[in-house]
């Protein structure tokens, strides 16, 4: 038993790094390269066997992919404040704030799952008519939604969970967990659409069951846990200090993601405007895109809870230790993936639709979404890195500066004087340059390991 917990719950508050850096991004990005994959099934199983129009079916679901992005982003990077309160209680050896910051995320994530969904339903239509999408893909965009925000509860409470593990060091149950009901969520695509002859109901249907069963998964083992992230039904409420705590660091930098997903909405009503074989591309390419992204991402994420339990013990210069590993690993492994999905891409593209038009439009937002990679990978690290010692407001801002406001000034200057594919895909390595050069120079001015070298105190 001994053995097992030091497996799956790594120390990084001693020893080598290099190598637990890894053991933490590598189950990291697999979680979510499996997810994504899972999720692209949807994509492929009514592009590939829905009985009516295969690209406005494939489009409807790619048409809710940067407002259902928005949201969880924005939770999500809640969760991510969660792993950080966490992580830092976890390496001052608190166990009291540890379990208050456990039972209080898990009722915030339910609570904030039905708040989304209720909100979320009255805003569906609206928001669909705001993104421009096209009358024969409309219908089936509305249905995919409103059954998707069903599943906001469960959905949000998989991805707190997920950030419980994670902020211990234990990146492999979640994707465990993920892994089990990614295999059922493909199952009952293949049945909704196949045999009961459903079309984008039936992958959102199947999404909801898949995400109940992974956090009721995830909420089993943190109630068996052994661990100091072990949960008590009885202590389920929120500990309003701590949540606030919580929020001082989450919000912030679910802002900062969820204004990629904001831009994304942007970005993506000019993409429809273009009609739905370009539209069909897009939500193909990135449904390929992505995993390099989650590879990327991956290394953020170990910065974080590394950093931020290390600041917990006062251990600074392995926080910065942290950093630069993270960059020298980040580098490596993006790069080998970006290389490998270029040289498949058209490839992986035509799983999804095979139109020769769909193809090549996506293969075109492939490569250039892929040279902005670079600076995305410095801008994630450096973010993280300051979030890490509960710096989390100046990167949100900074963020949609460089991202949201240059995104929007594109699309609404640029692109009216040349209304093409590659004009709308060329600000992505425009905007993620300008916010990495932001964030550097924040980092510089801020310099948190020479200012929190003597201190040890809680995010």
């Amino acid at each position: 038993m001994e053995k097992s917990k030091r497996d799956k719950a790594l120390n990084m508050l001693s020893g080598s790094m290099w190598d637990k850096i890894l053991r933490y991004a590598l189950p990291v990005a697999a979680t979510g390269i499996l997810g994504q994959l899972f999720n692209a099934s949807d994509v492929a199983i009514v592009g590939n066997f829905a009985s009516t129009d295969k690209v406005a079916a494939v489009a409807a679901v790619g048409a809710n992919g940067p407002v259902i992005g928005l949201v969880l982003n924005l939770f999500i990077g809640i969760a991510l404040g969660a792993n950080v309160v966490i992580a830092n209680a976890i390496g001052r050896g608190d166990r009291e704030t540890v379990s208050k910051a456990v039972h209080t995320s898990i009722v915030a994530s339910v609570v904030g799952g039905f708040i989304v969904m209720l909100i979320g339903q009255a805003l569906a239509k609206p928001v669909l008519l705001m993104l421009n999408v096209p009358d024969e893909v409309f219908p089936l965009a509305m249905k995919y939604m409103r059954i998707y925000l069903v599943g906001m509860p469960v959905i949000l409470l998989y991805n707190f969970e997920s950030a419980i593990f994670r902020s211990a060091g234990d990146t492999k149950t979640p994707l465990l967990a993920l892994a089990i009901s990614g295999v059922l969520n493909v199952i009952l695509n293949i049945f909704f659409v196949t045999v009961l002859d459903m079309t984008v109901d039936g992958v959102a249907v199947a999404t909801v069951i898949a995400n109940a069963v992974s956090a009721a998964i995830l909420g089993a083992k943190l109630i068996k846990s052994e661990l100091s992230i072990c949960v008590e039904l009885k202590l389920l409420r929120v500990d309003w200090k701590i949540l606030l705590r919580i929020l001082k660091i989450g919000l912030p930098a679910g802002i900062q993601s969820a204004v990629f997903s904001l831009s994304n909405i942007i970005i993506s009503s000019a993409i429809n405007s273009l009609g739905k074989v370009t539209m069909a591309a897009s939500s193909a390419a990135f449904n390929v895109e992505i995993v390099a992204y989650y590879i990327l991402n991956s290394f953020g994420q170990a910065c974080t809870t590394f950093v931020s339990q290390n600041y917990g013990a006062a251990q600074i210069d392995r926080c910065r230790k942290t950093l630069k590993l993270c960059i020298i690993e980040d580098v490596i492994a993006t790069g080998v993936t970006v290389f490998a999905m270029l040289l498949a891409g058209r490839f992986l593209i035509s799983l999804f639709n095979n139109d020769p038009e769909v193809i090549e439009i996506g293969f075109t937002r492939l490569k250039i979404v892929y040279t902005s990679y670079v600076f995305s990978l410095l801008y994630e690290l450096m973010s993280s890195y300051m979030r890490g010692y509960g710096i989390s407001l100046v990167p949100a801002i900074l963020t949609m500066l460089g991202v949201c406001g240059i995104r929007i000034t594109w699309i609404y200057a640029v692109f009216p004087m040349s209304r093409t594919f590659a004009t709308i895909m060329t600000v992505y390595p425009i905007s993620l340059a300008a916010t990495a050069i932001f964030i550097f120079a924040a980092l510089l001015i801020y310099r948190p390991a020479k200012r929190y070298e003597h201190v040890k105190v809680e995010p």
